[in-house]
């Protein structure tokens, strides 16, 4: 049986190595990226198996099959967590949650030995995995919020929201129509329940939605000023420390 890995930190890949060789599997390569990985299985003979991290240092390991056809099996060896690990059982040999339980990478490889007879080489539809990857938890994210007022409720969809920001011990609703409404809930909440697509926490005191940043403008000490099209009680500054982040989520 020939086996590979594919891991981008070396010492988790040894160390992979040597509990794989206590189940008398030799390793024949290691590889460390995506750029490494398809110029090996461009000019290489493909192995029976391979242990595959998810996340490279120069991005998802699904690009080496966008480049190359592989019809290895593949046990996943990855961070994400069970809910994300699930899709993979529908097409994988297995996948093995990292730091890697020596009893689950044996029962993974017998899974894999069991399987081997009855057919040499298992396809993955990584087009698929892809797809689960990019959402893994389909998570549903919210969509509007209701306020009292009085002793009326108003409801306030997400479109209307300039931004959402904490004064006070409070956290509060800023909208496009220049009104302010207190919402049960905190900022750290709120990370969790929007999607990251669409707004982004630019401080501790302040989330943002793509669609109302008017302006950005530099300001002092290497940090950034939004501008947002009503809101002007206080300054909308984006931390020194999430400056590089935020322009990257600005371009995506």
């Amino acid at each position: 049986m020939t086996t590979i890995i594919i891991e981008d930190e070396k010492p988790a890949a040894r160390l992979l190595e040597r509990k794989l060789e206590k189940l008398n599997i030799e390793v024949g390569v290691m590889l460390h990226s995506v750029e490494e990985a398809v110029d090996w299985f461009s000019t290489n003979e493909h192995p029976d198996l391979i242990f595959l991290d998810i996340q490279l240092s120069d991005g998802l390991s699904f690009e080496i099959f966008e480049k190359v056809e592989i019809k290895s099996a593949i046990i996943f060896t990855t961070a994400y967590d069970e809910f994300a690990l699930r899709a993979f059982k529908l097409n994988s040999v297995d996948y093995l949650l990292k730091p890697i339980d020596e009893d689950d990478l044996e029962l993974a490889v017998a899974k894999f030995r069991e399987r081997l007879p009855k057919q040499e080489k298992l396809q993955l539809d990584f087009d698929e995995i892809k797809k689960m990857l990019s959402n893994p938890f389909e998570k549903e994210f919210k969509k509007r919020f209701t306020v009292k007022i009085g002793q009326h409720l108003k409801v306030i969809a997400v479109e209307e929201i300039e931004c959402f920001y904490s004064e006070n011990k409070g956290t509060y609703i800023h909208t496009f129509d220049n009104r302010d409404y207190l919402i049960e809930t905190t900022l750290e909440v709120l990370e969790q329940e929007l999607d990251a697509k669409d707004f982004y926490r630019i401080s501790r005191k302040f989330i943002v939605p793509l669609r109302a940043i008017k302006e950005i403008v530099v300001y002092s000490n290497s940090r950034l000023k939004v501008i947002l099209p009503s809101y002007k009680e206080d300054e909308v500054i984006v931390s020194r420390e999430k400056v590089v982040h935020f322009k990257d989520w600005l371009s995506k």
